[in-house]
């Protein structure tokens, strides 16, 4: 009865110092609020500022490339493409160049055609000289005139002249085929045409080059019979990926050294001495960081019955942060 009477004694101080503590928790829990919203909201103005900078500074190196690359290529049309000096020597040149082309286009024209007619009159002057040698019978006598020397022209036709000068034409008396003798008499003699085989006429020696841009006969020979080189991919296989492969993990199993192989059936083991590892070499006894939460309640520690309860409630806005906020700042 005495503790009833003291607590209900001290109530009034109880729910004062319950109000007061209260309220300053608020307090601070706001100031703490304040200060980490402000961080947070400099960090992000540091952030537009320096993003702002970043693209400041990008624009205004793009516009300075951009007048680099104006000059430079204003410079190079002027110097290389529309030189006006520089057009004008070349269409000089190549006027006059032309008119060359031409001149000698026209004299080689004027050759073709004076060796053309050329090649005319010599023909027709032979054709004449053929007739001429087919129709000597024509030619006058002393006591019979030919048709082309009548007593009743004043002076003879100039074909009575021409059958003078020719020759008569003799027609080539017609070859008479030998037979060949296979007797055996002639084969020994070496009279026989079939006596030695006959070979063919062999080139000359110091026979002159053809003329003309023509390659040399070894090399057109080693191009045309050359070996074939196929491409890369007719080459090598499809499946050249996966058998590179296999190739690799052979030699890996072949080249693999391992000092101190395991022997699980043996002894090979035995003399050396067993290291344990840091978490179960522990005099505290293992550890089990990782396996459980990493908040865990143990009841035999409790110093009372039951366990901490804190004095004010947990914030819900809090455990929602960086999960649930938007880049506005607002819960969505």
């Amino acid at each position: 009865m005495a503790t009833l009477a003291r607590l209900q004694a001290r109530s009034s101080f109880v729910g004062k110092q319950y109000y007061y503590r209260n309220r300053y928790l608020h307090r601070i829990t706001t100031i703490i609020q304040k200060w980490w919203r402000s961080y947070l909201g400099k960090k992000e103005f540091r952030h537009v500022v320096q993003v702002a900078h970043y693209t400041m500074k990008m624009n205004l190196y793009n516009e300075m490339a951009v007048k680099i690359q104006r000059r430079w290529r204003g410079y190079k049309i002027r110097k290389y493409c529309f030189n006006y000096y520089y057009l004008k020597e070349y269409l000089r040149a190549i006027s006059e160049t032309n008119d060359a082309i031409r001149e000698a286009l026209e004299e080689f024209a004027e050759m073709k055609e004076r060796e053309e007619k050329k090649a005319n009159l010599e023909k027709e002057e032979k054709q004449r000289d053929y007739q001429a040698r087919k129709m000597h019978y024509l030619l006058s006598t002393k006591q019979i005139p030919g048709i082309y020397n009548s007593p009743f022209r004043q002076a003879p036709d100039p074909w009575e002249l021409r059958l003078q000068k020719a020759k008569p034409l003799i027609h080539p008396r017609p070859k008479v085929r030998q037979e060949c003798s296979t007797s055996l008499s002639d084969w020994l003699a070496c009279t026989s045409a079939r006596s030695f085989p006959r070979s063919d006429i062999l080139p000359p020696i110091n026979k002159k080059k053809c003329q003309g841009p023509f390659r040399d006969f070894n090399e057109v020979l080693e191009q045309r019979y050359k070996p074939l080189e196929p491409t890369l991919r007719v080459a090598e296989p499809i499946n050249q990926l996966k058998l590179a492969r296999e190739e690799l993990k052979r030699e890996e199993c072949a080249q693999n050294v391992n000092d101190k192989m395991f022997f699980p059936f043996s002894s090979y083991h035995k003399k050396e001495k067993y290291t344990p590892s840091i978490h179960s070499s522990s005099k505290y006894g293992s550890d089990s960081y990782g396996e459980k939460q990493f908040r865990s309640e143990n009841p035999k520690k409790w110093i009372c019955d039951k366990d901490f309860q804190t004095v004010l409630p947990s914030f819900d806005l809090f455990s929602k942060y960086g999960k649930l906020y938007s880049r506005a700042g607002q819960i969505v």
